[in-house]
C-alpha cells in the first residue's frame, strides 16, 4: 500500500524538477551543450549576431557586421577601421553604415546562419588570433550559449559575400 507519506515525496520531488527545468529554460542538468540555429533558436527568436574580424598585424585591419532587431526592425550595421597604430579606436573608423534590412535580406542573413552551432561562451588563448569572433544572442538567451560557429566554410563565404553586399547597397 502506498503512504500519504510516499505521494507526497512523489510529488514534491516532481514539482521541483518541473519549477528547476522552468526557470533555467529546461534546467541546467538538461540543457544541451550545442544549440542549433533553426532547430533550439528560431529566426523570428534571434535578437543580435556579431561577426568581428580584429588583426593587429601591420597595418591593423578591424571589420564588424552587425545584425540586429529594434523596435521589429531588422537591421544590418558595418563598420571598418583602419590606421597604423595599435589598438584601433573608435577615431580609427573609415567606413560605417546602417541599413535597414527587407524581410528577404533579413531571410538570406538567416540562410547563412541555419544549422549553424551556439555553444558556451569559452577563454580563448590564442594569442593573435584574428577571428573572426561570432556571437548570437536571441530571446531568452540568458548569457551562456551565445558563441556561434557556421556549420561549414561555404556558409561563412555566403555570409560574407552577402555583407558585402548590404555594405554596397544604396
Amino acid at each position: 500500500m502506498i503512504s500519504l507519506k510516499h505521494v507526497t515525496i512523489a510529488v514534491a520531488l516532481t514539482v521541483s524538477v518541473l519549477f528547476l527545468m522552468g526557470c533555467t529554460g529546461g534546467g541546467s542538468f538538461f540543457m544541451k551543450d550545442k544549440l542549433i540555429v533553426g532547430k533550439d533558436i528560431a529566426m523570428q527568436d534571434i535578437t543580435e549576431f556579431y561577426y568581428t574580424y580584429d588583426a593587429s598585424t601591420f597595418p591593423p585591419r578591424f571589420q564588424r557586421y552587425r545584425f540586429s532587431v529594434k523596435d521589429g526592425k531588422h537591421l544590418f550595421y558595418h563598420e571598418k577601421r583602419e590606421g597604423k597604430t595599435w589598438p584601433l579606436r573608435e577615431k580609427h573608423i573609415t567606413v560605417s553604415g546602417t541599413k535597414e534590412l527587407s524581410d528577404e535580406e533579413w531571410a538570406k542573413f538567416f540562410a547563412c546562419v541555419k544549422d549553424g552551432i551556439v555553444e558556451k561562451r569559452k577563454e580563448h588563448l590564442e594569442d593573435g588570433d584574428a577571428g573572426p569572433w561570432l556571437f548570437l544572442y536571441w530571446k531568452g538567451d540568458r548569457g551562456k550559449y551565445q558563441e556561434f560557429s557556421f556549420v561549414h566554410l561555404g556558409a561563412r563565404k555566403e555570409f560574407e559575400e552577402l555583407c558585402v553586399t548590404l555594405k554596397d547597397a544604396k
